[in-house]
């Protein structure tokens, strides 16, 4: 049985053992319960099922990658899941804590990272391939040009390694640029003293018009509010600001915003 890579999926399958050992060597022993999404033809689910290391779970939105893992695999069935990891409610499939394992769809890939980001209390970590180019702007830090949305969203709650990068030569097809493998770790942070939702939007606000400073980028959340105590850090650019900076610009503001609510009333 063959799998034909098709190109809606964004499938480029990963051809080089080695590399796959080198993926899986870079996964935590714990938690157990380890996810592999879009195993495709089974590079990587091979060596997770040899190690013996993990209690592996799959998700696979392709009918004809289930079926040739179903064959290649016996007694896999019963650990795939046929379905979007975009779309599925995954604490019906996974009850605790659990890992990530993956080679990435390139064009879908951003995607997956804010789903992760919405699992994170219970995701403690992902080893996974992605396009070399998103790899670097996760990992970057500010002052980089490509520090950014993700960048700041990914690495409040973990901590990001870039792996290895990752020639094209290695898959089928071969895709027109280079990958990169990253580690996401989950940090020790629980509570950033506001609404998540607040700092997102905080965030993606700040860098939707990253030439501007802060005070002309964030003026829909600005008005009328008091920032006098912010003046610096609004007279900077949203790729200038460290993690902690944008925590706490969101904890004042957010904090300001409750003030003047509850003063209306």
């Amino acid at each position: 049985m063959h799998v034909r890579p098709k190109k809606s999926l964004g499938q480029h399958f990963l051809t080089d053992g080695n590399i796959a050992r080198k993926i899986v060597s870079a996964i935590p022993g714990e938690p157990k319960t380890l996810l592999e999404i879009g195993p495709g033809t089974g590079m990587l689910t091979k060596i997770i099922l040899e190690s013996n290391n993990f209690e592996p779970l799959f998700i696979e939105t392709d009918r004809e990658s289930v079926e040739y893992l179903s064959a290649r695999f016996p007694g896999i069935e019963e650990k795939i899941l046929h379905g979007d990891f975009l779309r599925v409610d995954l604490k019906n499939f996974i009850p605790d804590h659990y890992q990530i394992v993956g080679n990435l769809p390139y064009n879908i890939s951003s995607q997956i990272f804010f789903r992760m980001l919405e699992d994170r209390d219970r995701l403690q970590s992902a080893v996974v391939m992605i396009q070399k180019e998103v790899a670097e702007r996760i990992s970057s830090g500010p002052g980089n040009k490509t520090y950014g949305i993700l960048s700041v969203l990914l690495q409040t709650w973990f901590d990001i390694d870039y792996l290895f990068a990752v020639s094209e030569k290695v898959f089928n097809p071969q895709p027109k640029v280079k990958s990169a493998v990253i580690k996401l770790s989950r940090n020790r942070i629980t509570d950033i003293g506001c609404d998540p939702g607040f700092y997102f939007r905080l965030v993606k606000t700040a860098f939707n018009q990253r030439r501007k400073t802060l005070r002309n980028a964030l003026k829909p959340l600005l008005a009328e509010k008091d920032t006098s105590t912010i003046t610096g850090v609004l007279s900077k650019r949203a790729e200038q600001l460290s993690i902690q900076e944008f925590i706490s610009l969101a904890k004042h503001l957010k904090s300001t915003i409750d003030n003047q609510i509850g003063t209306r009333y």
